[in-house]
């Protein structure tokens, strides 16, 4: 039978509710029952839990919120209910003894849980909506970068507003959001904009999200599998030293610069999302900077912990969608254009959009090479941006047998694969987890693109393209192909500083 506190969940969602914000309610709201009972009992401090039915009640309902964040909502509703049964229990017990060699929630499953505090088998899929499609651009605006001021006239005339507006010098004129007037729908609105001498790269203001998995799953080998599959077979450190000078750009969510593998590292993070905006959570971005940056004394060491990173936060949350609008992204792109990085890494993917393509063509153009995810939306998903552009190297994701990732997307766009499935990086907080997704494999080639030009700094955007993809190991069909493209990419030709 189901306890108390499973009965409150399952009868806590009236059709009126919105699914992930509730979940993610009920999730903060266990895990703040989990922190008082744990005080209570004195076991707590700061984010340990060391009470191990306490510790899995709260790491249960992160891994719903987590998992409601995704839209993944079966899984959300069983770990709820995970929850739930195992706080019932902490709950009962009175004076609960600490259990020794707790850790932090943050780095993966409890040693120990209760087993006899299970998910009833009466469960989730029969109060579980249809996920809520999110939205792919904000609602009544029209994003250009090169408008006139005459022809900026023209349409403040025609009733549009000027909502947001920032110069751009590297990648267009001025960057602006326009609100388009009462009554006008988005097609009609953007064509009139295109109508114009200036306006042509008129477009929505697409959303861009990050390309994680929800599923972390044990790591055995820790980093080390998949620095040997890309030829990386140490961590030397003459050869992180030798991309010193190569500084890397980065657009994505919130990071953690006070994470134990990057709090000594040569990173600058700057937020361009309006302040008005709920901030991103600091996960997906701290996962990619360890992957390229982490200390090598952590435990997430990174492929090249000291190079320079310039990282633009250009994401937001809203009602739990954590996004990045186009005029927010390419805002970013000239904000690191204008800082002078070789190398931009975007684990991130959206629809096709003019103004992003307009921003990806001027950085191609000046030799910055463009590093991107494919996309976690299945191999019979429609083509992802930036990965699809001409000139960008778009990235798969393979696990540790060279298999490819199964949510990975496939197509002409694929251009090189790298680890991406249970690879070892950091935590949001502290410590270190397996993560999944194309998001994950995109740092794999930026490091080598790093490299690469640390050794050959006059190579050009297409001939950096080129290099890596003749020295790829090539998997699945022979030559290139649209699930691997020219195969997993290689360290071989990478930088190494002489000993003397």
């Amino acid at each position: 039978m189901m306890n108390r506190l499973q009965r409150d969940f399952l009868t806590s969602f009236p059709n009126t509710s919105p699914w992930p914000e509730r979940l993610r309610e009920l999730a903060g709201e266990y895990r703040r029952q989990a922190r008082r009972k744990a005080a209570a009992v004195g076991v707590f401090s700061g984010a340990t839990t060391n009470t191990p039915s306490l510790g899995a009640a709260q790491e249960a309902a992160e891994k719903a919120e987590d998992a409601a964040l995704s839209q993944i909502f079966v899984k959300a509703s069983e770990e709820m209910l995970k929850a739930a049964g195992l706080l019932e229990v902490a709950v009962a017990a009175e004076g609960v003894a600490p259990a020794a060699g707790g850790g932090s929630d943050d780095d993966g499953p409890s040693a120990t849980t209760n087993r006899n505090a299970g998910p009833n088998p009466e469960r989730p899929r029969r109060i579980v909506r249809a996920p809520v499609e999110l939205p792919s651009f904000a609602a009544g605006e029209i994003v250009t970068l090169s408008l006139t001021e005459a022809d900026l006239a023209i349409l403040l005339e025609r009733g549009y507003r000027v909502l947001e507006e920032r110069p751009v010098p590297e990648i267009g004129i001025i960057s602006r959001r326009l609100a388009i007037p009462e009554g006008t729908t988005l097609d009609a609105a953007r064509d009139e904009v295109r109508s114009l001498p200036s306006g042509a790269d008129g477009d929505f203001n697409h959303y861009y999200r990050t390309e994680q998995s929800d599923e972390p799953i044990a790591c055995e080998g820790g980093h080390c599998p998949a620095l040997a599959q890309i030829g990386w077979d140490s961590l030397d450190p003459l050869v992180g030293a030798c991309v010193a000078d190569v500084p890397i750009g980065v657009i994505d969510t919130g990071i953690n610069p006070d994470h134990d593998a990057l709090s000594e590292a040569r990173l600058d993070v700057h937020r361009l999302t309006p302040e008005e905006l709920d901030p991103s959570r600091r996960v997906h971005g701290t996962a990619v900077l360890s992957l390229l940056i982490g200390a090598p004394d952590s435990r997430s060491p990174g492929l090249l912990p000291d190079a320079q990173v310039i990282a633009v936060d250009a994401f937001h949350t809203s009602g739990g969608d954590e996004r990045s609008d186009v005029f927010t992204l390419t805002a970013g792109m000239d904000f690191l254009a204008d800082r002078g990085v070789r190398v931009v890494n975007m684990s991130l993917a959206g629809p096709p959009n003019s103004v992003l393509q307009q921003a990806t063509e001027e950085l191609l153009a000046r030799g910055i090479v463009i590093v991107a995810a494919v996309g976690n939306g299945g191999p019979k998903a429609e083509p992802a941006y930036p990965a699809a552009y001409p000139g960008v190297i778009g990235v798969t994701a393979i696990d540790r047998t060279g298999a490819v990732y199964r949510r990975a997307g496939q197509g002409d766009h694929v251009d090189l694969a790298a680890p991406g499935v249970e690879v070892w990086t950091a935590a949001s907080v502290k410590g270190a987890r397996p993560k999944t997704g194309t998001s994950f494999a995109a740092p794999f080639v930026t490091a080598a693109v790093a490299s690469l030009l640390a050794k050959e700094p006059i190579l050009t955007a297409e001939e950096v393209a080129a290099r890596l993809a003749g020295s790829a190991q090539d998997l699945g069909d022979v030559g290139r192909d649209t699930v691997f493209g020219h195969g997993v990419v290689q360290a071989a030709g990478r930088c190494r500083l002489d000993k003397g």
